[in-house]
Formats: structure tokens, C-alpha cells, sequence
């Protein structure tokens, strides 16, 4: 009896040792994984502000969180699957599905451009697409939108993540995908709640009878809109970017190499004519030229989506 007890004793020891392992694994897993995806996320966190910019404050925090729940739904309920899915049945996949995302961010980017060069034509254009909408329904939208680039953001860092441990077991590339996932959109959206309401903070600090922090608070009160403008400008830079580093991505993964080849020759010829922190220009000269193909890429699907705008207004009209 006590012979049995102590083997049992013995078993149990042994699965919590395995389990402690499993665990020690999937932590150092998604730590290496996140890493990898650091670039998409600051990406993340730059683009997202954006949608808030020109809305109440008071709905500020709301908005954030009902996009950080967008992003988590993303991330666990469809992409987690996704990428489990299309890993083991239809990996040739998974590089289409990325690109058509990355043609939705070279869309989006391209719209803020036009917007910002031809405000006009760019109202007109919006009202074509989506109609004349109530606060609420804006509201909505740009909820609705935040989620979609999300989405294409999500998936990138989810791909990511997935090649980073293709080569583990099934429950170990779940348990990693799930705690990337919801570490990082913690990460971003708490980043970014704090980035919005730092103006807030600012008001309350100029209140005080403490001259420091009420000049602190001053400071932020005037730097804050000024930063959301700047981080706005380099959100829909990011998208540009990263729409057009899909794109150019995957054409290679597609056995498509010339575009990527002339990119990384034009990034090497510039570096080695400047010389200086050569790794820094060459990334910047890469990711320029990507963001100008995104800029193309962008403004026909502009054209495309305008001239099939008579179309959204049917469908709408006939599913109010």
C-alpha cells in the first residue's frame, strides 16, 4: 500500500515537472516570439491613436476599449484558429490571405493621404463609400475601421508568431499564438489609452498649487494634441509601410522576387553613397520605396472602390 502511494507520489512529481517545463517553454516561446512581431506592434500602437483624434474626449476611453476587445476577438476567436487551421491543412494559404490584407492597409494609408492633400475630393469620396452618417454612426465607423486594420495588423503578428514556433507541438503553438495575442493588444492598448488621456492628466496637473507640476501640466495641455497629430502622421505612415512590405513579401514568397531584388539594390546603393549609419539608412530607403509602391497600390483601389461606390449604395438601400 504505501509502496503504491509512493509511486503514485512519484507519477504526480513527474507530470508536474513536465508541466513546469511545457510552461518554462511556452514562456520563453512567446517571449522570442514577441520580439519578432515588435516591429507590427509598434506599428500597432502608432495607427490606432489616430481613430480617436477629432472625437469627444469623454468617449476616448470607450472607443479604446471596445477596439482592444475588437483586437482580442481577432486575435483568439479567428485568427488563433486561422493560423492553426490553415498551418496544418492549406499553409499556401496563409501568404494570399496576408497580402489582400496588406492591399487593405495600402488602401486605408492612401486615404488619409488623399485626405490630407485634397480634402475635398476626399470628403466626397467618403460620403460616396459610406454615406452621410449621425455621431453615433461615425462613432461606429471609425470603431468599425479601427478593428478591420487591426485585424490586418493582428494577422501579420499572428504569422509571425506562428513561424516563429512551426516546429513545436500543436498545444505548444496554441498556448504561444494565444499569449502573444494577449499580451500584445495589453500592450498596445494600454500604451495607448495612456497616449490619449495624457492631455487629461495635463489639465489636472495645471491645476496645481505645486509650480512644477503645474507647469508640467501646462506643457502637456499644449503637447499632447500636437503629439496625436505627429503619431496620427506616422500611423498612417506605418500602414504604408507595412502594406507595402506584405505586398513585397509575399510576391517573393510567390516566387515573385525582381521587386524585392531592385529594392534591396537601390536600399544598398544609397547606404554605401551616404555611409554613415548604413543600416539605418538602408532600412529607411527600403521602407520608403515600399511605402511609395503602398501609395500606388493604394490610390487604385481608391478609384476602384469609388467607381463601385454605386454598388455600396444599393446594397445599403435594400439591408438598411
Amino acid at each position: 500500500m504505501a509502496t503504491g502511494l509512493i509511486a503514485l507520489l512519484d507519477d504526480v512529481a513527474a507530470i508536474a515537472k513536465l508541466a513546469a517545463a511545457s510552461l518554462d517553454d511556452v514562456a520563453a516561446q512567446t517571449a522570442k516570439a514577441g520580439a519578432k512581431a515588435a516591429g507590427v506592434v509598434i506599428d500597432d500602437a502608432a495607427v490606432t491613436p489616430r481613430y480617436v483624434v477629432g472625437l469627444s474626449p469623454a468617449r476616448e476611453l470607450p472607443i479604446i476599449a471596445r477596439i482592444a476587445m475588437g483586437s482580442l476577438k481577432n486575435k483568439l476567436l479567428f485568427l488563433l484558429p486561422a493560423c492553426m487551421l490553415l498551418g496544418y491543412f492549406a499553409p499556401w494559404l496563409i501568404t494570399p490571405l496576408l497580402m489582400i490584407g496588406g492591399i487593405y492597409l495600402c488602401y486605408e494609408g492612401a486615404e488619409k493621404l488623399y485626405e490630407a492633400v485634397m480634402p475635398h475630393a476626399a470628403h466626397a469620396h467618403e460620403e460616396a463609400v459610406s454615406g452621410t452618417v449621425d455621431p453615433v454612426e461615425l462613432e461606429n465607423q471609425k470603431i468599425a475601421g479601427a478593428i478591420r486594420t487591426d485585424f490586418i495588423l493582428s494577422a501579420e503578428i499572428m504569422a509571425l508568431t506562428l513561424a516563429n514556433v512551426a516546429t513545436s507541438n500543436i498545444y505548444t503553438q496554441a498556448a504561444v499564438l494565444a499569449s502573444v495575442g494577449i499580451l500584445i493588444t495589453l500592450a498596445v492598448y494600454g500604451v495607448v489609452a495612456i497616449i490619449v488621456k495624457a492631455d487629461d492628466v495635463g489639465l489636472s496637473l495645471a491645476a496645481s498649487s505645486v509650480g512644477a507640476l503645474r507647469a508640467l501640466g501646462r506643457g502637456l495641455v499644449i503637447g499632447v494634441p500636437v503629439f496625436l497629430k505627429i503619431l496620427a502622421a506616422i500611423g498612417t505612415a506605418a500602414m504604408l509601410w507595412v502594406g507595402g512590405s506584405i505586398l513585397v513579401h509575399g510576391l517573393a514568397e510567390l516566387g515573385y522576387h525582381a521587386p524585392e531584388h531592385v529594392i534591396e539594390k537601390a536600399a544598398g546603393v544609397v547606404s554605401e553613397v551616404i555611409g554613415l549609419l548604413s543600416g539605418a539608412v538602408h532600412w529607411l530607403v527600403t521602407s520608403a520605396i515600399q511605402a511609395v509602391l503602398a501609395i500606388a497600390v493604394g490610390a487604385v483601389t481608391i478609384v476602384g472602390v469609388h467607381a463601385a461606390a454605386p454598388v455600396f449604395a444599393t446594397l445599403r438601400s435594400k439591408n438598411p
